[in-house]
């Protein structure tokens, strides 16, 4: 924002200041707003997938926050005289049945001519703020939790050069199209106080987000990260994004890398899309949170924990053992 004053008022819980995944609004004591907006242009060749894969990623922000989607407005940018329109028909279709998956209703929309296609949406949802979940709540012995493996930047990246295996791409497809609304429950039932969704800045970017919100710092054991099967071969085949490369350009000086491989320290600064709920959740709550989210058939890896600051290093990476 180049210096610009963050937004004040009484009533805003959530605003700029704070790096968080969404914006949110009191509306009384026990109801408050939740404001995201997210788009971007195709990630995959199929429109009506991509339109899946952008409305479930829009969708995520409010489920980081332990909210619930309410309503949609949909961004369309398309390249009319380039593009039929039979094309964004299906991307559309795609965004609408994702959206009726989460039971968010679509309430209108904007379009532009563009000489490149863009989809996304912005959504409001409801959160009640003593139970909303943000970036600055972990505290020392937190345990972290990540819900989905990553890899889907590689692989889509291979996708765009003809590169990536079918099963590979099929596997990145389901989780980036699979909701964290059960995630989000089970998080908000097991009293977990601080989370994120990992999209854009990789696990490692928004981890350093939520360990610098809460005054701590993060250790991962990176053997404990899941990854897609695939994805490590595909990235030294030489497929990264550049925004992956910028992730990690961004966070030099933040992490204590220790002896982790190249392709692993990579692969954890890779910009996923959709990715899972990272959840900082205390020792004594962790083999519920655990047990709701795999009992919802989401994932659930203990990958690392929080401890008391240890400057300069934001993110440490070594062994762990965890409870």
């Amino acid at each position: 924002m180049h210096g610009t004053p963050a937004t004040q008022h009484p009533d805003l819980l959530v605003g700029l200041a704070g790096a968080d995944d969404a914006g949110v609004m009191r509306i009384t004591d026990n109801l408050a707003l939740v404001q995201t907006v997210d788009f971007f242009t195709p990630i995959v060749d199929d429109a009506e997938l991509w339109g899946r894969i952008a409305a479930a990623n829009a969708l995520s922000d409010i489920y980081a926050m332990g909210g619930t989607p309410l309503t949609a407005l949909q961004l369309l940018s398309w390249p009319r005289d380039a593009l039929p329109w039979d094309l964004a028909a299906d991307v559309i279709d795609g965004g609408l049945a994702v959206l009726a998956e989460a039971g968010c209703t679509l309430v209108g929309g904007h379009s532009i001519d563009d000489p490149e296609p863009k989809y996304g949406f912005a959504i409001t949802g409801t959160v009640d703020p003593e139970h909303m979940i943000t970036n600055d709540g972990a505290a020392a012995d937190d345990v972290l939790v990540l819900t989905k493996p990553l890899g889907t930047g590689v692989i889509t990246t291979a996708l765009k050069a003809g590169a990536a295996p079918a099963g590979v791409m099929d596997t990145a497809a389901a989780l980036m199209t699979r909701l964290n609304d059960s995630a989000a429950v089970a998080a908000v039932a097991t009293g977990v106080a601080a989370g994120t969704d990992v999209t854009g800045y990789g696990l490692l970017g928004h981890l350093q987000e939520m360990a610098n919100a809460s005054g701590v710092t993060a250790v991962v054991d990176p053997e404990r990260v899941p990854i897609i099967d695939g994805t490590a071969d595909l990235f030294e085949a030489g497929h990264f994004p550049g925004g992956s490369k910028r992730n990690r350009r961004s966070l030099r000086g933040s992490v204590d890398v220790g002896t982790t491989d190249d392709t692993t320290l990579n692969l954890l600064y890779d910009a996923q899309t959709n990715g899972g709920l990272l959840l900082a959740v205390s020792p004594d709550h962790a083999d519920a949170l655990v047990d709701r989210l795999e009992a919802s058939g989401d994932g659930a890896y203990r990958i690392g924990e929080m401890i008391q600051r240890a400057e300069p290093n934001a993110i440490v990476l070594r062994s762990v053992l965890l409870p």
